[in-house]
Order: structure tokens, then C-alpha cells, then sequence
């Protein structure tokens, strides 16, 4: 199983961290020890004394497919997800400064907390709203339609370079509104109405 992330897939968050808005998607990924299921905590890791909450909607794929047409995308998921991709952002400045992969700062151990999912038939994919509260309170709010690249072209663009197997996790990108987390932040993750996704920070 493998986890892709896209950075930089909603312009105003692009802009919050001062980056330019990409011509292609801008692509990484975590290993699957970065995924933190179940609602179980999130603690700091001890390198890091700046990591953000990113949510992000998940596309979790369910056949195998290589150069897919983005026409052709939708075969390949039924469900959408909310999860978070934390980021260790002192160290991935350091990593950047450096020219040097964001690895450390986006892969670690429990980084990618994951929700629930929805069939895409409850759904409209171009009109999802999504956010996170932190302590009851909004931090970041999106929608679908502030995308750059959508579901389907996110799904393309990756089986050009990688073959995509059932059970492969896209996370999609975060608007803007990223920020810092403390011991003892909760976190929820909302899809339109319904709580998706409830954690604490150790």
C-alpha cells in the first residue's frame, strides 16, 4: 500500500507559505508507518518544534491502473476520505533551504492520520466542503471547487509515473489555514456535515 500526497493543490494555501502555483501536480509520499487509524493520538515527535495540521480529502483507489486517462479516472475509487498530513514545517524549511527532499518532515511515524470515507455516490466531487476544528473552533474550511487539480487529473497525472494498486491512499491537498499544534490540541475532521475524523495531540 502506498500513500501519495499533493502539496500546493489549493492557490491560497500556496500563497500563505509563499510558493508559486504549480503547472503539474506537485507530488510525495509517506510510507504506510505514517498512517494513524482509529482515532488513536498523535504525539510530537521530539525533532520538531513546529508541526502544522494539514487536512485533506483522501482518495483511496480500488483497481489496478497504469496511464489512466483522466476520463477514464473515476473507475478507479468509490470513496472519499478526510485525513490529515502533518508536517514538521521547522525541519522541511531547513530540507527546502537545502535543496533536500521533504522526507523527514512529512513522513514520519504518524503523520498521516486517516478518517472515515464516503462513496463517491453520496457525493458531488467538484462541490465537497471540508474543514478542521481545533478545539471546537475553525482553523481551516475548503471546498472541492478551489481545487487546482482535480480527483480525476491527480489520478492521471500519478499512474504516468507510479502503478496504482487497491488500497493506494491519494491525500489531495489543503486549503489555507495550516497551523501549529500543542500537546492536548483535539483535532476533528469534518466532510460537509458529519465528523469524520477525532483525535488528540500528545
Amino acid at each position: 500500500m502506498k500513500i501519495f500526497c499533493i502539496g500546493r493543490n489549493y492557490s491560497e494555501h500556496a500563497k500563505e507559505l509563499g510558493n508559486a502555483v504549480p503547472e503539474n501536480p506537485v507530488v510525495f509520499s509517506k510510507p504506510d508507518t505514517a498512517l494513524l487509524k482509529n482515532g488513536e493520538d498523535f504525539y510530537l515527535p521530539s525533532f520538531s518544534n513546529d508541526v502544522h495540521h494539514e487536512i485533506e480529502l483522501v482518495i483511496r483507489i480500488n483497481k489496478v491502473g497504469k496511464n489512466i486517462q483522466e476520463k477514464f479516472a473515476r473507475n478507479y475509487f468509490s470513496e472519499v476520505g478526510i485525513g490529515v498530513d502533518f508536517t514538521a514545517r521547522d525541519l522541511q524549511a531547513q530540507l527546502k533551504t537545502k535543496g533536500l527532499p521533504w522526507e523527514l518532515a512529512k513522513g514520519f511515524d504518524g503523520s498521516a492520520p486517516i478518517g472515515e470515507f464516503l462513496p463517491i455516490a453520496d457525493l458531488d466531487l467538484s462541490n465537497i466542503n471540508f474543514g478542521l476544528k481545533k478545539n471546537g473552533a475553525w482553523v481551516q474550511q475548503g471546498n472541492t471547487k478551489d481545487m487546482i487539480f482535480s480527483f480525476d487529473k491527480i489520478i492521471s497525472f500519478i499512474s504516468q509515473y507510479f502503478t496504482l494498486k487497491v488500497g493506494d491512499l491519494i491525500y489531495t491537498g489543503t486549503p489555507a489555514g495550516v497551523g501549529p499544534v500543542a500537546i492536548g490540541d483535539k483535532l476533528e475532521g469534518f466532510m460537509e456535515e458529519k465528523s469524520m475524523l477525532n483525535f488528540e495531540v500528545k
